[in-house]
C-alpha cells in the first residue's frame, strides 16, 4: 500500500482534513492538489512525473479542443482529442502491456521487443481513463474546458479514488471542482460510509483471502471438487468486499470533503442475470466503456453482426483493462458470449424461469468467471476448473475441506448476508420508527466498527489489496 493503513488513517487523512478546512472556501483545490500529490508520490516518486506530464498534455489539448470548438473547427477538435486517447493509451500501454506483449512474443520465438522490467505505476488504469474522458467531455460539451491547471491537477490526482476508484468521468465531477456544498450532515454521512467501507475490506475480505490463499495453494492433483468451490466461493466474496469496501471508503472520504462521487457497487450477487450482474458490479467501469467505447461505435443501433463485434470489443477491453495477462481477456470474452446470448436469446427463457433459479444461474456463471479471473497460469487455470466440474485428483471431497468449511462457517454466512440489502432495509425501518434510538446508536456503532478495524489492522501481518496492480 501507498501509506501504512495505520498512519492513513490516523496520520495523513485527520492532516488533509485540517488543511483543507482552514483554507478558505476558494482556495481549496490547491491543498486538495498538494496532498494528492504526497499520497501518490510517497510510494514510488519517480513516477509522480508520469502523472504530472499526463496533467499538463491532457490539460494542454482541452484547451486546443475548446479553442478549436469556438472557432467551429470540428476537424481541429477531433484532432486534439484523438491526440488525448493516443497519448493516453500510449503511456497505460508502455507501462501496462509492453512487458505482456514482449513476452507473448518471446514465447513463439520473436525477440524484437524486450522486455523492460518496469513496475506498474500504482492507480494508471484508473487516472488514464479519467484523463481521456476529459477531452471528450469538453469536445461534447459535457463539461466546460478547465482553464485552472491547479483544479484540473485536482480532478486527476483527487486521492480517496486515485488507486481504486470508482472511475470519475469529468462531466460528472466538472460543476464540484469549482463548488462543493460542505455540512456537518455531508461530513457525518461521509464518516459512516468511510467505516462501513473499512470494516468490508478488514473483517470481511481479508479474513476470506486467507482462506481462498490456502486453496490457490493447493496443488491441482491434491484439490477436491468440494474444496474448488468453497475456495473460489471466498475468492468471489473476498474481491467483492475488497473492491466495494475500497469503494466505499472513497465515496465516503470524498463526502467528507464536500464530492459526491458515484456509487460504485450495487448488491452485485442478489442478479438474476449476468446483464444486471454487470449493471450492478463495478459500475463507473461499465459507465466509461459505455460511454466512450461503446456508443461511439454505434452501440446497438447498427447491423446485428456490426453489434456483435461492439459487444466483443467492448468486453475484450473491460477484460484486458483488468491486467495484463491472457487470463483477463479471456475472462472478458466469456463475459461477452454470455451477454450476446442474454441479448438474442437466452435472457427471454430466464425470464420464463423462477427467481431462484435465475439466481443460481447467474451465481453459477460468474463464479465460474472468476477461476478465469483469479488464477492466471493456463495449466492451473485448467486443473482448478476441472475439480469444480467433477474432475478433482484429490475427488469429492475430503478431511481438509471439512476444516476449513467448519472454521470458515460463521465468516461465509456473514459475507453472504453482507451481500443483500437486507440489512439496509431493517436499517430504514429502524429509522422510520426509532429515530432517536437510532441517532444514539449510530455514533457508537461506528466508534465500535472504527476501533474493531485498527485493532486488526495493528495486529494483523495479512493485508492484500487486489485491485493495487491495476
Amino acid at each position: 500500500m501507498i501509506f501504512s493503513t495505520i498512519y492513513f488513517l490516523f496520520l495523513y487523512f485527520p492532516i488533509v482534513l485540517i488543511l483543507y478546512y482552514i483554507t478558505p472556501l476558494k482556495w481549496r483545490n490547491i491543498p486538495l492538489f498538494i496532498v494528492s500529490l504526497v499520497f501518490y508520490g510517497w510510494g514510488e516518486p519517480v513516477y509522480l512525473f508520469v502523472m504530472l506530464a499526463s496533467i499538463t498534455i491532457n490539460y494542454l489539448l482541452g484547451l486546443v479542443v475548446d479553442r478549436y470548438k469556438r472557432r467551429d473547427n470540428d476537424k481541429g477538435a477531433r484532432m486534439a482529442v484523438a491526440a488525448s486517447v493516443v497519448i493516453n493509451l500510449a503511456i497505460l500501454f508502455f507501462f501496462k502491456y509492453w512487458d505482456f506483449i514482449a513476452g507473448s512474443l518471446e514465447a513463439v520465438g520473436l525477440t524484437f521487443m524486450p522486455k523492460l522490467g518496469l513496475e506498474l505505476p500504482i492507480g494508471i488504469s484508473f487516472y488514464t481513463f479519467q484523463t481521456m474522458s476529459y477531452t471528450v467531455d469538453v469536445y461534447r460539451g459535457d463539461g466546460h474546458c478547465q482553464r485552472n491547471p491547479i483544479t484540473f491537477g485536482t480532478f486527476v490526482t483527487l486521492f480517496p479514488q486515485l488507486i481504486a476508484g470508482p472511475i470519475i468521468q469529468y462531466k460528472d465531477l466538472d460543476k464540484q471542482l469549482e463548488k462543493r456544498t460542505h455540512s456537518a450532515e455531508g461530513f457525518a454521512s461521509g464518516v459512516q460510509v468511510f467505516v462501513i467501507g473499512m470494516a468490508k475490506k478488514v473483517l470481511l475480505a481479508n479474513n476470506l483471502g486467507m482462506l481462498w490463499d490456502v486453496y490457490k495453494a493447493t496443488p491441482v492433483a491434491e484439490l477436491t471438487t468440494a474444496g474448488a468451490w468453497l475456495g473460489i466461493l471466498a475468492f468471489s466474496l473476498q474481491l467483492y468486499f475488497d473492491f466495494s469496501g475500497y469503494s466505499d471508503m472513497a465515496v465516503g472520504m470524498g463526502r467528507m470533503l464536500g464530492f459526491s462521487f458515484m456509487r460504485n457497487f450495487n448488491y452485485p450477487y442478489i442478479s438474476k442475470s449476468v446483464t444486471e450482474f454487470w449493471r450492478r458490479w463495478h459500475i463507473s467501469l461499465g459507465n466509461w466503456f459505455r460511454d466512450y467505447v461503446y456508443i461511439p461505435l454505434g452501440g446497438n443501433r447498427v447491423s446485428k453482426g456490426r453489434h456483435l463485434v461492439n459487444l466483443l470489443v467492448v468486453w475484450a477491453l473491460t477484460g484486458i483493462w483488468h491486467g495484463a495477462s491472457w487470463n483477463f481477456l479471456f475472462w472478458g470474452l466469456y463475459f461477452a458470449v454470455l451477454i450476446i446470448a442474454e441479448k438474442f436469446f437466452l435472457l427471454r427463457w430466464l425470464e420464463k424461469l423462477p427467481s431462484f433459479v435465475q439466481h443460481l444461474y447467474t451465481v453459477f456463471v460468474v463464479l465460474v468467471s472468476w477461476a478465469i479471473f483469479a488464477v492466471e497460469d493456463f495449466g492451473q487455470m485448467r486443473g482448478y476448473l476441472a475439480a469444480m466440474f467433477g474432475f478433482a485428483g484429490g475427488g469429492a471431497m475430503n478431511a481438509s475441506f471439512g476444516y476449513y468449511f467448519r472454521s470458515y462457517l460463521p465468516t461465509l454466512v456473514l459475507a453472504i448476508l453482507a451481500c443483500v440489502p437486507l440489512w439496509n432495509g431493517l436499517w430504514q425501518r429502524l429509522e422510520e420508527k426509532k429515530p432517536v434510538v437510532l441517532r444514539v446508536a449510530l455514533p457508537v456503532l461506528l466508534l465500535g466498527g472504527l476501533l474493531l478495524c485498527t485493532s486488526y489492522l495493528v495486529d494483523a501481518t495479512y493485508n492484500p489489496f487486489l485491485y493495487f496492480r491495476f
